[in-house]
């Protein structure tokens, strides 16, 4: 009698371990859980220890954390015939536990599908330069066109980023080029417009150095300055170009001008005659030779 008491108290226990096994359940802080009661929603359940009805109620948990789902890298055809491979990541959370449930069979499978023909229908509609350039703007259209679709599974598209665009290799070379076309232009722009500004201040110089002559010699000054700092053994003193070759004719005339004046003396004596009675060396002229 009493081994058969013990038995029965023993499989007593096992079945309200059982039932108290099939009738709680614990939700997480990040979770809801979604009850069905034979096949139909009766509701959420909030975080925490929940009761449910054993082999009546069945209960779905949902997270309603951010989940993080790489898209795979697309192969897609530019607006202007360019195949590139662009990959991307989508950021996305439940907001209704009830709909990602009823409405739809598997949420992460789902968005995953539709983000693939998403981005490759977006990015088809672009340009490459669009494409890299304003990458900003594609992901808000991505976003925008997903949020559309996955309202009504009861999730929100949160975040969607263009993670890599890889392109062919043609294409890398070609706009490695364009790129380096694009830099000498800038630099022969800055430099055509450095020679402009130098010239300017150059001609600014000059009109200063013609109104104060001294200015040049104090430049001149300053460049013995610089040219001492280098302890250099031969010294090559810059001159005024157009004063020197002033100060040359100058010289160049007065030379010629006395050399001139000498000349004409020199012809002036010459030309002269001797006084009388100053022809010999004894005061009396010569006598003039018989012509035969």
């Amino acid at each position: 009698m009493s081994t058969s008491l013990v038995v029965w108290l023993v499989v007593l226990v096992a079945l309200v371990l059982v039932v108290l096994a099939l009738a709680l359940r614990i939700v997480r802080q990040y979770e809801r859980g979604v009850v069905l009661r034979f096949g139909r929603v009766v509701g959420e359940r909030e975080p925490g220890l929940r009761v449910l009805i054993p082999v009546a109620d069945v209960m779905h948990r949902v997270s309603l954390r951010v989940v993080t789902m790489p898209i795979q890298s697309q192969g897609i055809i530019t607006r202007d015939n360019v195949s590139v491979d662009v990959s991307a990541v989508a950021y996305f959370r439940v907001v209704d536990a009830t709909k990602s449930v009823v409405a739809i069979e598997n949420v992460r499978q789902a968005i995953d599908q539709i983000a693939q023909t998403t981005l490759r229908k977006v990015v088809g509609q672009h340009t490459l330069d669009e494409t890299l350039a304003e990458t900003d703007r594609i992901n808000g259209d991505i976003r925008t066109i997903l949020d559309l679709t996955t309202l009504n599974w009861g999730v929100e598209v949160t975040l969607v980023e263009l993670k890599d665009i890889q392109l062919p290799e043609s294409m890398k070379r070609a706009m490695a080029k364009q790129a380096e076309a694009e830099r000498e232009k800038r630099a022969k722009i800055i430099n055509a417009e450095g020679e402009s500004l130098a010239a300017e201040a150059l001609g600014q110089a000059s009109d200063v150095m013609m109104a104060h002559p001294l200015a040049l010699q104090l430049r001149n000054l300053q460049s013995l300055v610089e040219i001492a700092v280098d302890k250099n053994s031969t010294v090559v003193f810059p001159a005024p170009l157009m004063s020197t070759i002033g100060e040359l004719g100058t010289f160049l005339a007065r030379e010629t001008a006395v050399a001139a004046n000498a000349l004409a003396a020199a012809e002036a004596s010459v030309a002269k005659p001797a006084p009388a009675g100053q022809a010999n060396g004894h005061g009396a002229p010569e006598p003039r030779q018989a012509v035969g």
